[in-house]
Formats: C-alpha cells, sequence, structure tokens
C-alpha cells in the first residue's frame, strides 16, 4: 500500500500493489499504520456504505461540520467514477478548489479525505459500486451539501446529457452561498482538530 499527497491539503491518494497468478489477483486494499504515518495518527472507521449508480449520476458536494467532521476511504469497487475532492474549509490555502482522480476496479486506488474536505463523483458506467468507509456515524444534523454544478466551483460534471442529481443536491446552495450562510468549516478549527488526534495519538503511544 502506499500513499501519495493530492493537491488538496489532507487528502489522499491510497493506491495498491497487485498480485497476480493462475488463480487471478490479490492486493491489500488498506494496512492502518501506513496511513497512520501519514496522517500522524490512527483512523478510526466506525461506518461502512456502499452507493450504486447510473451513469451520469453525480453524488455530491457532500461534507460535514468539523468538529466532529468526518474523514472518509471512498473507492470504487465496480464500474468507473470521476472522483472529486473539494477544499470546503474557509481559510484554507486551496479553499474552492478540487483534485480529480479516476477510481475504478482495475486501479486499485482509494482515496483519502480529511475532515472538513467536500467529496462528490460523477458516474461514468452503469451499475457503478462505490464504498465509503467513514470515520463517523452519519448525522443529518452535522451534513454539509454545496451545489455539484456550481460555476465557482467549476467541477466537470457537465456531460453533452444532463447529469443526474438528487432532488436534495440540486437545491443545495453555491460555495457562496454557503459561505455567507456561515454554514462551511473553518480551516483553523479542521487544523486544531487534527492536532487533538495527533496528540492523542501520541499519548498512546
Amino acid at each position: 500500500m502506499h500513499v501519495r499527497r493530492l493537491a488538496i491539503p489532507d487528502a489522499l491518494l491510497i493506491t495498491a500493489e497487485r498480485f497476480d497468478d493462475e488463480r487471478g489477483l490479490f492486493y491489500e486494499a488498506y494496512r492502518e499504520e501506513v496511513l497512520a504515518e501519514a496522517l500522524g495518527h490512527p483512523l478510526r472507521v466506525v461506518q461502512s456504505n456502499f452507493s450504486v449508480s447510473r451513469r451520469r449520476v453525480v453524488r455530491g458536494v457532500h461534507g460535514a461540520a468539523v468538529p466532529p467532521g468526518l474523514a472518509k476511504i471512498v473507492t470504487c469497487v465496480r464500474g468507473t467514477v470521476l472522483d472529486a475532492v473539494v477544499d470546503l474549509r474557509v481559510g484554507s490555502p486551496t479553499f474552492g478548489q478540487h483534485a480529480l482522480t479516476v477510481l475504478d476496479q482495475r486501479a486499485r486506488a482509494s482515496v483519502y479525505l480529511g475532515e472538513g474536505l467536500g467529496h462528490a463523483f460523477m458516474a461514468l458506467t452503469d451499475d457503478t459500486c462505490v464504498q465509503y468507509q467513514c470515520s463517523q456515524p452519519y448525522r443529518p444534523q452535522d451534513v454539509i451539501t454545496v451545489h455539484p454544478l456550481d460555476p465557482e466551483l467549476g467541477l466537470p460534471f457537465a456531460l453533452p446529457e444532463p447529469p443526474i442529481v438528487s432532488g436534495h443536491d440540486a437545491a443545495a446552495p453555491t460555495l457562496q452561498e454557503a459561505l455567507e450562510r456561515g454554514l462551511l468549516p473553518s480551516y483553523q478549527s479542521c487544523v486544531d482538530y487534527h492536532d487533538s488526534l495527533r496528540t492523542a495519538a501520541a499519548t498512546h503511544l
């Protein structure tokens, strides 16, 4: 398992070495100590979710209030997605910017998103299945949603055919509207929260 930092701070690409033989293939998708070394603290996974999407479905942009925040490992286990990490943290040097990754079942790759980051993807194939390993349970009151087709974000989800977006996501505010309403987490609150996780991990060494 290898970890590489993406253009958005606290977003990582996790890839695995593949071993093939006459039976098929094997790869190690996750190892706690490798990710913990990159983060400075272990990831606590308390919930695992799956979504199945038709081609052209867009899900997101979804984030969570900090604290407690919501870190995720996102993996496409069937089909193909164009995955986007969006920086929703007010005051971040990359606020409003995004990092794109194509994920599919052949890539042996996952994207890690730290607390305060937003996530969205577009399914490029029918019957696409995505797994999310989450650091916190789902809490509706903590969910932050930003419109995935907000021109200011510039996510490349506009196809010759209109993308399929849920009613909830279609009614979401733009990034500027969410900022004006005070819905977005601050970069400093995320830094402080990450520092608290690293301090707690260090005390248990």
